[in-house]
């Protein structure tokens, strides 16, 4: 759903690129009409034609960088951060929105998921400026649109209370992706004694008192689970064209749990056994780039690059840092680790496979949405030079070294 953000109906072409397809890399040019790729052309009798068909086309000149498809980020809460920098310091949701989209295209990503937590914690995460987040976005939208804006809900599934209002945006279409986070301590990214209790109070800036009243309450809460009301909201996602992921699952019977509910994607898994198992049973496994940026996970937990690797992760999202889907892109090309098309592949095609809009975006194939940047390198580091999506030019370069 990106009512406002309109294609382009002049004729363009980016010529003189180092492309990358879906399965390899190609030199030539892209050739878009009406917002959408056309033709992919390899030798210049062809590109020629193709201008003296099109006199009036906009011809953007590659200069031998990397022409990739737009990046799709699945998993990002760094929206909530552009509201809240700090604990109890709330800015304008319209402030924030403008300020962060316009971000977006520097780093590549044309296709953004806002992840936003029902039921975690305090503050930002509450449920009255949560559907407020939600609502402002859908409106935003509707208005305008930088980059394709959607919404990921992370939904807290001891959050009883919130069940019905993921029920009222399942049913309204309100969002575009579903996960079920369980952070109760103990288990998952929280299994270390005290872990969670530190988090908590670091980011939500509370102290030992109240924060022994959350874990009280949030364990209280989960013994409340019912599965079969998790079931049910997969359901309703179904219908309604939306997947459904599980989240820090941390053993094969979690894995097995979440498959029962209905998931389809599972995101962070803490360990290689849980990564390969949810693999082979046919779920997307989706990882973090900073993880891949960094060489490690910042709890301790399995090494993104390991997954990869082990043919165990085909998702890189950006989680909290929106700069390092591009730089982990090209760190598992350079490494060796991953061909340059398959690295690519992590963050725009499986992505969207993933999510079932690969039919739209997602690669550089013809009928597709024309969602590309351009790339070059500096002192070895990706930086983007220019964004286009739906055929217009959203971002690019006042200067190219």
């Amino acid at each position: 759903m990106d009512n406002r953000l309109r294609a382009s109906t002049e004729p363009m072409i980016i010529t003189n690129g180092k492309i990358v397809l879906p399965g390899q890399m190609a030199d030539g040019a892209i050739a878009i009409i009406d917002g959408r790729i056309t033709a992919v052309l390899h030798d210049e009798l062809a590109i020629s034609n193709w201008i003296k068909l099109h006199p009036q086309s906009i011809n953007i000149d590659a200069k031998q960088q990397y022409i990739l498809p737009g990046l799709i980020d699945i998993h990002c809460d760094a929206i909530e951060k552009e509201v809240q920098p700090r604990p109890n310091t709330l800015f304008p949701l319209d402030m924030a929105l403008l300020e962060f989209e316009r971000k977006l295209p520097v780093h590549g990503i044309t296709t953004m998921y806002h992840s936003l937590s029902l039921g975690v914690g305090l503050s930002l995460r509450g449920d009255h400026l949560l559907t407020g987040m939600i609502e402002h976005i859908n409106s935003y939208r509707n208005k305008r649109s930088m980059i394709r804006n959607r919404i990921h809900l992370r939904f807290e599934v001891s959050h009883l209370a919130g069940m019905p209002i993921v029920e009222r945006f399942l049913n309204e279409k309100a969002i575009d992706y579903l996960s079920f986070m369980d952070h109760s301590p103990g288990q998952g990214q929280y299994r270390e004694p005290g872990s969670f209790e530190r988090y908590v109070m670091k980011n939500q800036g509370v102290g030992v008192v109240e924060v022994r009243a959350i874990v009280d309450n949030l364990i209280q809460q989960r013994q409340l689970v019912n599965g079969d009301h998790l079931k049910n909201l997969s359901k309703l996602a179904a219908k309604a064209g939306i997947a459904v992921a599980s989240h820090d699952d941390d053993s094969v019977e979690k894995v097995d749990e979440s498959l029962d509910y209905g998931v389809s994607v599972c995101e962070f898994p803490i360990n290689m056994v849980t990564a390969k198992y949810a693999s082979n049973r046919g779920l997307h496994v989706c990882v973090g780039a900073p993880n891949v940026v960094r060489g490690a996970s910042h709890d301790n937990n399995l090494k993104a690059v390991d997954a990869i690797a082990a043919g165990a992760a085909h998702i890189l999202c950006s989680d909290y840092h929106p700069s390092s889907m591009l730089a982990a892109v090209f760190k598992l090309a350079d490494e060796g680790i991953a061909a340059l098309p398959a690295a690519v592949r992590m963050v725009s095609l499986h992505p969207a496979q993933a999510l079932g809009v690969d039919g739209d975006i997602g690669s550089i194939e013809l009928g597709k949405a024309a969602d590309l940047i351009i790339v070059d390198r500096y002192d070895g580091l990706p930086w983007v030079t220019a964004a286009i999506i739906g055929g217009q030019i959203v971002y690019s370069a006042a200067v190219r070294y």
